[in-house]
Protein backbone atom coordinates (compact mmCIF):
# COMPACT_ATOMS: atom_id res chain seq x y z
CA UNK A 1 0.00 0.00 0.00
CA UNK A 2 1.14 2.99 -0.91
CA UNK A 3 0.33 6.61 1.12
CA UNK A 4 0.50 10.09 0.11
CA UNK A 5 2.72 12.67 2.16
CA UNK A 6 1.27 15.42 3.44
CA UNK A 7 3.41 18.30 4.62
CA UNK A 8 1.39 20.59 7.51
CA UNK A 9 2.79 24.51 8.04
CA UNK A 10 1.72 27.04 10.11
CA UNK A 11 3.14 29.32 8.36
CA UNK A 12 6.18 29.87 10.51
CA UNK A 13 9.10 31.62 8.43
CA UNK A 14 11.96 28.93 9.73
CA UNK A 15 10.11 26.43 8.44
CA UNK A 16 11.26 27.44 4.95
CA UNK A 17 14.37 28.66 6.16
CA UNK A 18 15.50 25.21 7.85
CA UNK A 19 13.65 23.01 5.89
CA UNK A 20 11.37 21.28 8.49
CA UNK A 21 7.37 20.83 8.25
CA UNK A 22 5.01 21.52 11.52
CA UNK A 23 3.79 18.17 11.44
CA UNK A 24 3.78 14.99 8.19
CA UNK A 25 1.21 13.04 7.27
CA UNK A 26 1.72 9.64 6.04
CA UNK A 27 -0.97 7.75 5.43
CA UNK A 28 -2.71 7.41 8.85
CA UNK A 29 0.46 8.64 10.80
CA UNK A 30 1.20 11.62 12.03
CA UNK A 31 3.78 13.39 13.53
CA UNK A 32 4.33 16.93 14.96
CA UNK A 33 7.73 17.89 15.47
CA UNK A 34 9.38 20.02 18.22
CA UNK A 35 7.02 22.93 19.15
CA UNK A 36 8.23 25.93 21.02
CA UNK A 37 5.56 28.37 22.90
CA UNK A 38 5.75 30.84 20.14
CA UNK A 39 2.22 32.98 19.39
CA UNK A 40 1.50 33.68 15.67
CA UNK A 41 3.04 37.33 16.41
CA UNK A 42 6.27 34.78 16.32
CA UNK A 43 6.81 35.86 20.19
CA UNK A 44 7.29 33.56 22.92
CA UNK A 45 4.01 33.17 25.19
CA UNK A 46 4.36 32.76 28.69
CA UNK A 47 7.99 34.53 29.16
CA UNK A 48 9.42 32.47 32.35
CA UNK A 49 5.74 30.48 32.86
CA UNK A 50 6.24 26.76 32.13
CA UNK A 51 2.48 25.45 32.47
CA UNK A 52 1.72 28.85 30.19
CA UNK A 53 4.39 27.26 27.70
CA UNK A 54 2.90 24.10 27.72
CA UNK A 55 -0.74 25.02 27.12
CA UNK A 56 1.01 27.21 24.01
CA UNK A 57 2.61 24.60 22.62
CA UNK A 58 -0.05 21.86 23.53
CA UNK A 59 -2.63 24.45 21.03
CA UNK A 60 0.01 24.62 18.57
CA UNK A 61 0.30 20.66 18.24
CA UNK A 62 -3.92 20.87 18.39
CA UNK A 63 -3.93 23.19 15.01
CA UNK A 64 -1.09 21.11 13.24
CA UNK A 65 -3.60 17.81 13.89
CA UNK A 66 -6.72 19.78 12.99
CA UNK A 67 -5.09 20.83 9.73
CA UNK A 68 -4.13 16.75 8.70
CA UNK A 69 -7.72 16.02 9.26
CA UNK A 70 -6.86 14.53 13.03
CA UNK A 71 -7.20 15.78 16.42
CA UNK A 72 -5.67 15.32 20.59
CA UNK A 73 -7.55 12.12 20.48
CA UNK A 74 -5.59 10.42 18.20
CA UNK A 75 -2.57 11.61 19.90
CA UNK A 76 -0.28 8.17 20.92
CA UNK A 77 2.70 9.27 21.96
CA UNK A 78 3.96 12.72 23.44
CA UNK A 79 7.17 14.38 24.53
CA UNK A 80 7.52 16.74 27.25
CA UNK A 81 11.15 18.73 26.21
CA UNK A 82 12.27 21.19 29.33
CA UNK A 83 15.46 23.25 30.11
CA UNK A 84 14.89 22.65 33.90
CA UNK A 85 13.97 19.09 34.87
CA UNK A 86 12.77 20.47 38.16
CA UNK A 87 9.61 22.14 35.94
CA UNK A 88 8.30 18.52 34.77
CA UNK A 89 5.04 18.57 37.69
CA UNK A 90 4.15 22.10 36.31
CA UNK A 91 4.45 20.80 32.89
CA UNK A 92 2.41 17.77 32.92
CA UNK A 93 -0.43 18.68 34.86
CA UNK A 94 -1.15 21.20 31.37
CA UNK A 95 -0.37 17.98 29.65
CA UNK A 96 -3.26 16.53 31.58
CA UNK A 97 -5.75 18.44 30.72
CA UNK A 98 -5.73 17.77 27.35
CA UNK A 99 -4.35 14.09 27.13
CA UNK A 100 -6.71 12.81 30.83
CA UNK A 101 -8.90 10.32 29.04
CA UNK A 102 -6.41 10.09 25.64
CA UNK A 103 -3.66 8.47 28.11
CA UNK A 104 -1.24 8.68 25.25
CA UNK A 105 2.60 7.29 26.30
CA UNK A 106 4.87 9.98 27.02
CA UNK A 107 8.40 11.05 27.55
CA UNK A 108 9.68 13.64 29.87
CA UNK A 109 13.61 14.63 29.63
CA UNK A 110 15.69 17.50 29.86
CA UNK A 111 18.00 19.72 27.85
CA UNK A 112 20.11 22.29 28.02
CA UNK A 113 18.64 24.87 25.87
CA UNK A 114 16.39 25.62 22.64
CA UNK A 115 17.43 27.68 20.07
CA UNK A 116 15.28 30.80 21.87
CA UNK A 117 16.57 31.02 25.42
CA UNK A 118 13.45 32.20 26.74
CA UNK A 119 11.66 28.46 25.82
CA UNK A 120 11.39 26.05 29.16
CA UNK A 121 9.34 23.92 27.35
CA UNK A 122 9.15 22.39 23.81
CA UNK A 123 6.73 18.88 23.33
CA UNK A 124 6.39 16.42 20.27
CA UNK A 125 3.50 14.03 19.21
CA UNK A 126 2.78 11.64 17.39
CA UNK A 127 -0.69 10.45 16.22
CA UNK A 128 -2.55 7.44 14.24
CA UNK A 129 -5.46 8.88 12.85
CA UNK A 130 -8.46 6.17 13.48
CA UNK A 131 -10.22 4.42 10.92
Amino acid sequence: MEYRRELITNGNPMEKIAGFSRAVRVGPFISVGGTAPVGPDGKTVGVGDVAAQTRQCIEVIKAALEQAGSGLHDVVRTRVILTDINDWKAAIDVRKEYFRDVRPVDTIMAVDRFVNPEWLVELEADAIVST
